[in-house]
């Protein structure tokens, strides 16, 4: 009996841990309420497996929204950090100084980053200044 309670347990965790597409787009409406103001408005959000050296990425002229799949399982924080970066791309392309006081509202960005950069020191990965330096253009 104890190890089906622990099984159903750990299955609830990794569901929480890693939400369906659908589930993303949800989540991405909530934080874009709460941190926002709901002015953020995505088509679509899901993940991907062909972004390696990015976290999440953007293309804001048709509102979609791609996360890496090397985010699932990682802390649910540091998820909604990686959505509300994306979120905020759709307000502001670049990293100017005002996407990143729209960011300051999420009071574990700079905590998610570094958990990122850890990540990503530990894969041998380049990280650099955010979550990606690049907001996929309109042609793509």
């Amino acid at each position: 009996m104890w190890v089906e309670t622990m099984i159903r347990k750990l299955a609830a965790g990794d569901k929480r841990r890693r939400p369906s597409d659908e589930q993303l787009l949800v989540r991405s409406a909530d934080l874009s309420r709460r941190f926002l103001g709901g002015l953020a408005k995505p088509v679509s959000v899901a993940w991907v497996t062909n972004q390696n050296s990015r976290w999440g990425s953007c293309t804001p002229v048709d509102g979609t929204i791609r996360i890496s799949a090397r985010v699932k399982g990682m802390p649910s924080w540091v998820l909604d950090y990686v959505i509300l970066h994306e979120l905020t791309h759709l307000l502001q392309p670049g990293h100017s100084g005002e996407f990143w006081s729209l960011l300051e509202s999420y009071s574990r960005t700079e905590r998610a980053r570094g958990y990122l950069e850890g990540v990503a020191a530990m894969d041998g990965l380049r990280w650099s200044d955010g979550v990606t330096d690049d907001v996929a253009d309109e042609a793509t």
